[in-house]
């Protein structure tokens, strides 16, 4: 006689037709207001600069208190989705976030934006593990990848829309304004609430859910310790290099000798770039596999960041900018296609959620060492170098230990093994 977990792992439960695309939209559009607000900020701390006479140190600053934010708002909510359940974490999150945001737009002074910055960090970095954790466990194997980067893509245009804001809003009715439109997802969280529901797999659990101890204890056990190794180098190496070169971005370009609004309007072509890198990766990670995407798009991301920080012309800004752009951000959609994929469901949201909480501490490391470095007055090529080498570790680290996940299905893939881990605990929640 088989268990409630054993029934479901034999005969997993998913959505299908206009309800996965349903749910790939309504989450969808929560990653697209992360991505505005996150975007936003790299163009506000732009005109800070100007208005607040922003030292680089200080502009670090509020890049990096961002990310501390991600950091617990990942690792917590991450854990409390395996506990109370995807749906209603991803609401509070989205609402804890887009509420901090709107707040921002009345920040009276540096040490008040900071505090309001750390709160939506929490949100938005709670919001981004869990949401793709619903995601890939309500779709079957064979979309599972393509729907999860297609999810990430979203953000993309989300980073489309806050360039466009920043480049149409702030410079001719000031950055309080674009911080006021990210209260916006507190009324799509209303709205949120009605249109999706917990993963079918997620339900169907009838079992007491193990503590936090429990599920941490197993992330590292035997099973999933190589992949959870795996995982954390990956993150950490890709937010450190991405925080640390796209929230920068904006003001990097008024560095080399662009003016305000000059430097939007090449960000805002720049951007413009992560959409087709999206929706190649999308294409290919059912093709090729996971692990040849992750590794091609970071080593082609390592060169492109390489070549931005040593060009000099404004053709290969662009160009470099460009290519930056589009491989490092399906290299993003790849990663979180794949993270899912190498835990359970009784534990996977805490192992997305741990992994993504690692890798936001190299996103206030990355932003915070560009603004000490720059204080320094190490040049900007060097900086780069230092992105390039990190993104290479994240490539070979999934080259030479991650495993390849394509077609897998997550609760089989550990075999009797793992079912005696779940039955541990099972045991122990009891």
């Amino acid at each position: 006689m088989l268990s409630n977990e054993e029934h479901h792992t034999q005969a997993p439960p998913y959505l299908t037709g206009a309800k996965k695309r349903k749910l790939l939209f309504s989450a969808g559009f929560s990653w697209l207001f992360d991505a505005m607000d996150v975007g936003m900020v790299s163009f506000i701390v732009a005109a800070l600069v100007v208005e607040w006479n922003l030292t680089a140190r200080e502009v670090g600053w509020v890049t990096a208190i961002n990310s501390i934010g991600m950091v617990a708002g990942a690792a917590i909510a991450g854990s409390l989705a395996d506990r109370y359940g995807r749906k209603s974490i991803l609401l509070w999150t989205l609402l804890i976030f887009s509420l901090a945001s709107g707040l921002s737009a009345l920040a009276s002074g540096f040490a008040v934006l900071c505090v309001l910055r750390f709160i939506a960090g929490f949100g938005l970095g709670g919001e981004l593990p869990v949401a793709s954790t619903l995601v890939s466990e309500s779709v079957p194997s064979e979309d599972r990848g393509r729907y999860v980067v297609l999810l990430e893509s979203f953000w993309a245009i989300g980073w489309i829309v806050s360039a466009l804001i920043s480049y149409f809003v702030i410079p001719e009715y000031g950055w309080r304004i674009a911080f006021a439109i990210g209260a916006v997802p507190a009324l799509y969280a209303i709205l949120l609430r009605r249109t999706i529901s917990d993963s079918p797999r997620f339900a169907a659990r009838r079992e007491k859910r193990p503590t936090f101890k429990m599920r941490f204890g197993a992330v590292w056990a035997k099973e999933h310790r190589r992949s959870t190794i795996t995982l954390w180098i990956l993150w950490f190496m890709v937010v450190f290099s991405y925080y640390g070169i796209f929230l920068w971005l904006p003001t990097v370009m008024g560095m080399k000798g662009f003016t305000l609004v000059k430097s939007f309007e090449y960000v805002l072509i720049i951007t413009l770039a992560q959409l087709p890198g999206y929706f190649t990766a999308a294409f290919l990670i059912e093709k090729t596999g996971r692990k040849f995407v992750l590794v091609t798009y970071l080593i082609l991301t390592a060169v492109s960041a390489l070549g931005f920080g040593l060009s000099h012309t404004e053709g290969m800004l662009l160009t470099m900018g460009i290519c930056l752009s589009f491989f490092n951000l399906g290299a993003w959609g790849a990663m979180y296609a794949y993270t899912p994929e190498n835990y359970p469901t009784s534990i996977r949201s805490t192992g997305v959620g741990l992994a993504a909480s690692f890798g936001r501490v190299g996103g206030v490391i990355g932003p915070y060492l560009v603004g000490e470095l720059k204080t320094r007055n190490v040049p900007l090529s060097a900086i780069f170098t230092i992105f390039f080498a990190a993104i290479l570790i994240g490539a070979f680290a999934v080259w030479f230990l991650g495993e390849e996940t394509k077609g897998t299905e997550p609760d089989r893939r550990w075999g009797e093994e793992s079912k005696r881990g779940e039955g541990r605990l099972r045991a122990t929640a009891r």
